[in-house]
């Protein structure tokens, strides 16, 4: 029997036409392989914008849910008592736990547009208590009107919102206009936005990304890239609401 010498064979040439299809196979493989790991890169910043109209008026609720989830982020809640001789109102901005407004000793900061809003700034939270103040108004035969708080009848200002999103830290805003006569205060809330990027900071106002005071007019419900239904007001029978995963709840104390 003949053995063989060992050698390797010379490996027999390719027709140009097979040649091309195994070229033409690399390329298509590697096309591809390009779109996957563009697929999986990180998405870049975005701020997400919502436009509406939501008149909050006599003892009124806003159930706040930021980024749509269906998770209630913030309530913004006007509550009036009226007695005989006195009447008591106030607006209110409540949170979900984990979430803050920004402000200092208790009372909601109201931002001028293009104000930051970010981990470099004061924020603070209710707890037990019965939510950041946003403005009070308190009246009285005896004593006349006395305020608290730095809202009173004004036009196109800002909560500063920071908020989790399945754990994480994100920033927001707010925008409001209110109005006070005697002891009533009737509040507009005409938008609101947040950043994409967990810890990224946003400034009061903005409506895009690198745009830091640009809100602009839009449709109410439009959502940056696509649109949906906006909130209504919440009735003022509404008791109980659960805000945030942890299903922590809050109820008007009356």
């Amino acid at each position: 029997m003949k053995h063989s010498s060992g050698h390797p064979r010379n490996p027999a040439a390719l027709s140009p036409a097979l040649s091309q299809r195994l070229n033409l196979y690399v390329l298509t493989a590697s096309a591809a392989g390009v779109s996957l790991l563009a697929l999986v890169q990180p998405s870049e910043a975005e701020v997400v914008y919502t436009k509406t109209h939501n008149v909050i008026g006599t003892n009124g609720v806003y159930a706040l849910d930021l980024n749509h989830d269906g998770i209630i982020d913030f309530l913004i809640q006007e509550r009036g008592f009226l007695f005989f001789s006195s009447g008591y109102n106030g607006l209110r901005a409540k949170e979900a736990l984990g979430n803050a407004v920004e402000g200092s000793s208790g009372l909601a900061a109201a931002l001028s547009q293009g104000a930051p809003i970010g981990s470099g700034q004061q924020f603070i939270s209710s707890a037990s208590s019965v939510g950041e103040v946003m403005f009070n108004v308190a009246c009285s035969v005896e004593s006349g009107c006395s305020t608290v708080g730095k809202w009173r009848n004004v036009e196109s200002r800002y909560l500063g919102l920071k908020f989790l999103i399945h754990g994480k830290t994100h920033y927001g805003w707010a925008q409001l206009s209110d109005e006070i006569q005697g002891n009533k205060i009737t509040a507009v809330l005409t938008g609101y936005a947040y950043e994409t990027t967990p810890g990224g900071s946003i400034s009061a106002g903005q409506t895009q990304s690198g745009a830091p005071d640009s809100v602009q007019s839009a449709a109410p419900g439009s959502i940056g890239r696509y649109s949906a239904s906006p909130q209504t007001v919440q009735p003022a029978s509404l008791g109980r609401l659960a805000l945030g995963a942890t299903g922590v709840s809050f109820s008007r104390r009356q």
